[in-house]
């Protein structure tokens, strides 16, 4: 289902004649400049025009900007409003014995061509029968049989849902998901081995619009977005496809027009990948990063591109050690904190972690036993 809308609004078109960002800019404002809008699971609403700086000494080209301001903050409509009535999240709702047959809308590659492996963007339609709320997981049964029990199926594989309940198009009858190819490649040869590949994520990736697929749950409470404070702190940590339930809240603070669901407090975002290639809705956060600088802060760390600050490769665990003694004053005045990701990630994060409380002259066992008691650690790994 395709929208077109036509609109004008305000826009602000920057000039900047030296390559240090640090000066101000001349700003000129115009009106009612008329654009569509097409739709897409990446809300695109501005349009960034940049010359390079020569690189003769002493000369500069200007730098344009152009952003449609009012645009990016205007929030979608969504339906139905009755997915807000629930007091509780939907719970198993479809069993692995008896699934619900679900179907393909769309996939797309969401990498760029240097990033290593392949991650995909895909759309489930589920025609409202199969509810979820941000943060909880679908169960994917992959066609075929189980080589290990001749005559059953594929096991379950989990899949954080990586939209809101209301899903990419606002209609509350689909979910998405962020799947990464598993391949494996014999380390002798080198070469792939397709008799080794991951089942359920390369059928996923490989499925073509209109599709079935076999899916379960919802399942999950612990990664659940708390909103009986909106103006709370929630400090997102991912590491590659982790960053999927992160998006479903993001799009619900920033995206969505949720009557009871006013978001005013902070958003921050730690997301650890390879290279700049494999940073997954980066366009979509950057958005939120220039419309909601009040409210969303975003931090990479790119671990084949960016070095810490001993020379060593650039992981998540180095970045919030950079901000460590603000990330634990958050966490001391009640801010919720969330790890999605793999599970190698834990030991790395939880090591610094307990480095920055010892330098604080806190007890971190002590500190992580009443962060959980409140209920402010939230952590699903895989």
């Amino acid at each position: 289902m395709a929208h077109s809308t036509l609109s004008q609004v305000p826009v602000t078109v920057c000039f900047s004649y030296s390559s240090d960002t640090s000066l101000p800019k001349t700003v000129f404002k115009g009106n009612n400049v008329s654009f569509n809008e097409k739709k897409s699971w990446i809300s695109r609403f501005s349009s960034d025009f940049k010359t390079a700086n020569s690189r003769s000494k002493g000369k500069s080209r200007p730098v344009i900007r152009m952003s449609v301001e009012q645009a990016s903050k205007e929030k979608a409509a969504i339906s139905p409003l009755s997915l807000e009535d629930a007091k509780e999240p939907p719970l198993h709702l479809y069993k692995n014995k008896e699934p619900y047959t679900a179907t393909i809308v769309s996939v797309e590659r969401i990498v760029g061509p240097t990033a290593p492996g392949e991650t995909c963007h895909v759309v489930i339609d589920h025609g409202g029968n199969v509810p979820y709320w941000e943060g909880q997981s679908y169960g994917i049964i992959p066609p075929g049989e189980n080589p290990k029990k001749p005559g059953s199926p594929h096991n379950v594989r989990l899949y954080s849902v990586a939209s809101t309940r209301y899903g990419d198009f606002f209609d509350g009858k689909t979910a998405s998901l962020c799947v990464r190819r598993a391949v494996y490649y014999d380390p002798e040869t080198g070469k792939e081995d397709a008799s080794k590949k991951g089942v359920c994520s390369n059928f996923l990736c490989d499925s073509k619009p209109g599709d079935k697929v076999q899916i379960t749950g919802p399942s999950g409470k612990i990664m659940l977005l708390p909103e009986e404070n909106p103006n709370g702190t929630h400090i997102m940590i991912a590491t590659g496809t982790g960053v999927a339930p992160y998006r479903g809240y993001l799009r619900r603070m920033f995206t969505e027009n949720i009557p009871t669901f006013k978001f005013n407090g902070l958003a921050w975002l730690f997301l650890g990948v390879a290279n700049k290639d494999s940073l997954l809705y980066d366009e979509e956060f950057s958005e939120y990063l220039r419309d909601y600088p009040d409210n969303f802060r975003f931090d990479r760390a790119l671990s084949r591109e960016q070095r810490n600050r001993n020379g060593g490769k650039m992981y998540v665990q180095d970045r919030i050690e950079e901000y460590s003694d603000e990330i634990f004053e958050l966490l001391d005045s009640g801010a919720h904190i969330y790890f999605c990701g793999l599970k190698g990630m834990m030991p790395g994060i939880q090591d610094t972690l307990k480095r920055v409380s010892e330098t604080r002259g806190e007890k971190w066992e002590e500190k992580l036993t009443q962060l959980k008691k409140n209920k402010q650690w939230h952590v699903e790994v895989y």
